[in-house]
């Protein structure tokens, strides 16, 4: 066969990737259609299903040189990749902070993927880099930074604090040979995502200052000042504080302005971990516990938690642009003709070079919706945390931990006999058999506890009442 015989034939087989109107029509309409019955079903769906074989089943259906028809493909996700484990989109999932599931962010997603516009440099996608950097520019604004930031849409919180992280360093001057002497201070309620980015950059050397934590489970800051001037007297280089807006086990919101304080008056790099909480700043009940982000260095911030959108979606920001843009700004020859000075390409501010472009998962929602029903949602979960707080001590064993700082309730059962970690472990079980409502637990301080977490948006005061109901029958059955 000559070359141009083999190029002809080889054009016809890859012509396949590019699916006429009928069979693009045929795809849409079921895959479609398997999407508004998922949310349909909601309801119907446990929201913990436990799996007999963990999905082992999409083994029998390997990667092969032929296609699958539509129809075999859709019962493969819905056989074993939909009902295993945690439901994230169910209302009584109360296990973890979740990400969403707004319906413009799969349409959003759908858009960038068709369109593909490569969201990490102006020269090639003006419209997708004036997007994104708008949202920043958003988020600047409404945490009370200055103008001189400049932040990154992320994949989450580990590649935020990441991208943090790597800033100060910039910002320190810190090299390789400096790693083992720089101290960073944080508390037992610090999210491990933190200590992971450390390792990561080659900081897992430095030193870990861990501040004890109050009976809310926030970070005391009174021995602060003197633990930093001690460690610059041994020769020692403090270098960063990091406090959490909304820690992940309780919900607990750090002291900022009084870590602030500190931080400035002894030149410490201020970053906050508001994964969790820092979208709160929208409800009046909580924004002025958070004001204190606007004094900091740098924090992170999860669109995925506090807007309610799909898993994948963080943000990063830092007070001086000139710090993130040292950590991550490179060119090379063949990318000489994007250079610009109209917007920040987002390459230059994060790891990433090619990615998705998660803009528009965040942008069309905002769009759409307008800010109103956000601020609703995320001041109706506040008000379903505290109903909850009250309402589980009406149910005679039950014990809280402190008042939700903002959707968290910290619980256990209390036995009349017996080992109460063990009964707790084994309510838990007896949830997870059942499967209505989705829990998580945690141990501190040697106690085992339940957790709920109020944060997907279709939970609403129906779902906490079943969630009490439920709670209230298991401990009498178990008793």
């Amino acid at each position: 066969m000559n070359p141009l015989d083999k190029i002809r034939q080889l054009e016809q087989t890859s012509r396949l990737l590019e699916p006429d109107d009928n069979t693009r029509a045929c795809w849409q309409t079921q895959t479609n259609a398997y999407a508004e019955s998922f949310i349909h079903k909601g309801k119907d769906r446990k929201a913990y299903e436990d799996s007999s074989d963990n999905a082992l089943g999409l083994l029998d259906s390997p990667i092969e040189e032929q296609p699958l028809d539509i129809d075999k493909v859709l019962k493969l996700v819905e056989k074993s990749i939909v009902p295993p484990g945690i439901d994230l989109t169910s209302s009584r999932h109360f296990g973890y902070i979740p990400g969403g599931a707004l319906y413009p962010s799969a349409l959003g997603d759908f858009l960038a993927a068709v369109t593909n516009k490569y969201a990490s440099n102006f020269f090639a996608s003006p419209g997708s880099v004036r997007l994104e950097n708008q949202l920043i520019r958003w988020i600047v604004e409404l945490m009370g930074y200055p103008e001189t930031a400049a932040g990154n849409l992320t994949s989450g919180g580990s590649v935020a604090h990441l991208i943090a992280i790597t800033a100060a360093r910039e910002a320190y001057q810190l090299k390789a040979k400096d790693y083992h002497r720089a101290v960073i201070y944080i508390s037992i309620q610090t999210h491990h995502s933190v200590l992971k980015a450390l390792t990561v950059t080659g900081m897992r050397e430095a030193e870990i200052r861990y501040l004890p934590v109050d009976k809310a489970y926030r970070m005391q800051t009174e021995q602060l000042p003197s633990l930093i001037e001690n460690d610059r007297k041994k020769g020692l280089l403090p270098f960063m504080v990091v406090a959490t807006a909304g820690t992940t086990e309780v919900g607990a919101i750090d002291a900022l302005d009084s870590i602030a304080d500190v931080c400035e008056q002894h030149q410490v790099w201020f970053h906050v971990d508001a994964a969790y909480g820092g979208f709160y700043i929208l409800c009046e009940e909580v924004a002025s516990k958070l004001k204190g982000i606007a004094r900091s260095d740098s924090f992170v911030i999860d669109p995925h938690k506090g807007l309610f959108l799909p898993y994948g979606s963080g943000a990063v920001i830092v007070r001086d642009r000139r710090h993130i843009l040292a950590a991550n700004s490179y060119q090379a020859s063949y990318m000489q003709d994007a250079l610009q000075d109209e917007e920040l390409d987002p390459a230059s501010l994060s790891p990433e070079l090619s990615k998705h472009f998660r803009g528009m998962r965040m942008w069309l929602p905002l769009k759409l919706f307008g800010l109103k029903p956000f601020r609703a949602a995320l001041t109706e979960k506040v008000y379903l945390a505290r109903y909850f707080y009250k309402q589980i001590q009406q149910i005679p064993g039950f014990e809280v931990g402190p008042f939700p700082d903002i959707s968290v309730v910290l619980f256990r059962y209390v036995p009349a006999t017996g080992d109460i970690n063990e009964y707790n472990r084994a309510l838990v079980k007896a949830l997870l058999q059942d499967g209505r409502i989705y829990l998580s637990t945690t141990t501190i301080e040697a106690n085992y506890y339940l957790r709920l977490a109020v944060g997907v948006y279709r939970t609403h005061l129906e779902d906490v009442e079943l969630c009490l109901q439920i709670l209230k029958e298991f401990t009498a059955k178990l008793s």
